[in-house]
């Protein structure tokens, strides 16, 4: 078995909404990225990619690749999937922890859950997705971003 920790972050933005666990999340807020700026997806790769030891995030989607721009992070997670099922690993579990301020995501929890596991084929119950607030420390309290903090147990079949 081998354990990955992702993490990313990105500025807020005055906006009308912003995509997190590949949903669609209404808010007096968006992300600036180079991506959709899905920062659970992001960190879940990073997670992923970390536990194989391929590297990194930028390795396969660097920011300077105008080609990239705007792209859906989920097509991101494809990509790292179809990689990971070609050298047979599974993914064991996965635990997300947002962290912001806004947008609050205890009425998206679930619906993030279920749309991970169904995209990824595997049982919700092994996807957790919790979120915290700063109570107002750091960027994150201070509304001038968001992040998330992933863990991934990954296995070789």
């Amino acid at each position: 078995m081998r354990i990955g920790h992702g993490y990313d972050a990105h500025k807020l933005v005055p906006g009308g909404g912003m995509t997190l666990g590949g949903i669609e999340i209404k808010c007096d807020y968006s992300l600036e990225a180079h991506s959709d700026g899905d920062i659970l997806v992001h960190a879940l790769i990073d997670a992923l990619l970390g536990a194989a030891a391929y590297g990194d995030l930028g390795t396969y989607f660097p920011s300077e690749d105008q080609s990239l721009k705007n792209i859906s992070s989920l097509s991101m997670l494809s990509t790292v999937l179809e990689k990971l099922n070609t050298d047979d690993y599974k993914i064991l579990n996965i635990d997300l922890t947002y962290v912001g301020q806004v947008p609050k995501l205890i009425s998206y929890s679930k619906e993030i859950r279920q749309n991970l596991s169904t995209f990824i084929n595997m049982d919700i119950e092994n996807i957790s997705c919790k979120a915290t607030t700063t109570d107002h420390l750091g960027f994150e309290g201070k509304l001038e971003g968001i992040s998330c903090h992933c863990v991934v147990l990954i296995e070789r079949q």
